[in-house]
């Protein structure tokens, strides 16, 4: 292994790091200044390079970026006894490996060291894992291996879809491949929310609207129905359309032809529509929420996205997947994460699904300190999963459910069900885990203060699931109207 380079006008710190390191069976080569470190780096190489910011004749930050010019996958770890930000912002800016402020602690200084040279010799034996075409999804789970062919059953179809799936799993990205890969690739996709639109513009949003058709409308406008022509429109949050304009939905289904908003004269609407939904339609059926008639127009062919926690063999994939994305976007080296904290992450229920894990690398490509990501690393809300509270892990008591995700005219194959094995002991450890806790501090009423907080974080996860629909909540949770009314008064969750 080549030595580790060691650049300091201060004789002692070399001094201390070179007997620190040889403890550990590290070759050390140590240099007073920058002109040397430049001069021996014409003809050879270190395996990691720890720098003083500030020394006579050079400065550690011109050392870093020649370093990162001639040998960009070296690990630099730059030291100062300056500890200020814009040495800090400096020094990763410049692509430091890590920031150690003066005076520091000889053994993490070590620690540290050894992780740059772990991520120099991981570096050394990689393949470059970087992909010159994003992939639209990923997915090696045997349930999205079904997706993936469910799409290409569809290539030649312009059948309606429903896509079911939590939020957070991916439905606009199944629609977006389903068009792609349909006899209408060449039209246009056009996607929306009917959820994010208030009731009152969702029909001229749909259908567009004659000029004076209502106080505003100074101008004709398309709808999204005319502006998807020959193409694909994507009905993301289906479930949560008004009543009054499924009729007109349904109508369009069925006849092919729409009026704009105080138009008279029918257009043809020659539009493949595929809808989405994280609500249990059938429920909503049932409920008087959703038109029967309009549920089985929509539900011809039904692709159910599965949730990252039923396919936690895909998180390392994906992981790094983002990772690298996050980078390109970001213009920096994409990092990695060492096997314990893929393991780690694979653990994880991750209740906001593909879209949490996504925005967690996004985080990781900014704050984590080093290339490799170890678990200590991970934001503290994730890595203190194991001393959670009831609450804070109530999210993870769902039971995975695989379920092959492709039914035809309604009429879905027999769901796979798995135990939920994995969910529950993680949530029952860390039950366990706070009971101890209370135990050890002595508390009064341990049973009753945990079951308040059950209690509390069940409702609240139900209410935020229906998005505040008392009566929903409760009819999923299997408690009546009144008990749910009752418990929200006592828990203090009317907030």
């Amino acid at each position: 292994m080549k030595p580790i380079w060691i650049v300091d006008d201060d004789q002692s710190i070399r001094w201390v790091l070179e007997k620190a390191l040889a403890r550990e069976n590290f070759t050390t080569r140590s240099f007073s200044g920058v002109r040397d470190a430049l001069a021996a780096l014409e003809s050879e190489s270190p395996q990691v390079l720890v720098s003083d910011i500030r020394m006579p004749g050079g400065s550690g930050l011109e050392l870093l970026q020649t370093v990162r010019d001639r040998l960009p996958g070296l690990p630099v770890i730059i030291m100062t006894a300056f500890s200020d930000l814009d040495s800090a912002v400096a020094a990763f800016q410049g692509g430091a490996f890590e920031y150690l402020a003066k005076p520091f602690d000889v053994d993490k200084a070590v620690e540290l060291i050894r992780r740059a040279v772990d991520e120099s010799m991981r570096g050394e034996a990689s393949v470059d894992e970087r992909v010159t075409e994003t992939p639209e999804m990923l997915g090696q789970a045997p349930a999205m291996q079904d997706m993936f062919r469910a799409i290409g059953r569809l290539s030649h179809s312009a059948a309606t879809v429903l896509i079911t799936g939590e939020s957070g799993t991916g439905k606009e990205l199944v629609a977006r491949a389903l068009h792609r890969h349909s006899p209408r690739a060449n039209g246009p996709f056009i996607a929306l929310n009917t959820a994010a639109i208030p009731k009152d513009l969702l029909e001229s949003e749909l259908f567009g609207h004659e000029r004076g058709a209502f106080t505003g409308a100074q101008a004709m406008r398309q709808g999204r129905f005319e502006q998807a022509e020959n193409g694909t429109l994507f009905l993301d949050e289906i479930g949560d359309m008004p009543f009054d304009l499924q009729t007109r939905l349904l109508r369009v289904l069925s006849d092919g032809q729409f009026y704009r908003v105080g138009g008279h004269n029918p257009l043809r609407a020659n539009v493949r529509v595929i809808a989405a939904t994280h609500q249990n339609l059938e429920s909503r059926v049932r409920q008087g929420l959703f038109r029967e008639d309009l549920y089985h127009r929509l539900n011809v062919i039904r692709l159910r996205l599965p949730a990252l926690r039923e396919r936690s063999e895909d998180i390392p994939l994906l992981t790094r997947h983002f990772l690298q994305k996050s980078a390109r976007d970001l213009g920096v080296e994409p990092k990695r994460v060492s096997d314990d904290a893929l393991a780690y992450l694979a653990s994880l229920p991750f209740p906001g699904n593909v879209r949490q894990l996504e925005n967690l690398c996004n985080w990781l490509t900014v704050m984590a300190p080093a290339q490799v990501i170890e678990q200590k690393d991970l934001p503290p809300d994730l890595t203190q999963r194991q001393d959670a509270t009831p609450e804070s892990i109530a999210v993870s008591t769902d039971g995975a459910v695989a379920a092959a995700p492709v039914a035809v005219n309604g009429a879905a194959s027999a769901p796979a069900t798995a135990t939920a094995g994995g969910a529950v002991s993680v949530w029952e450890n860390g039950l366990r885990t706070e009971v101890a806790r209370l135990l050890r501090e002595n508390s009064a009423d341990v049973m009753d203060e945990l079951a308040r907080r059950f209690e509390a974080a069940v409702i609240r996860e139900a209410l935020d699931f229906t998005r505040g629909r008392k009566v929903e909540a409760a009819e999923r949770l299997g408690i009546g109207r009144n008990t749910i009314t009752r418990k929200i008064q006592e828990l203090h969750l009317d907030a």
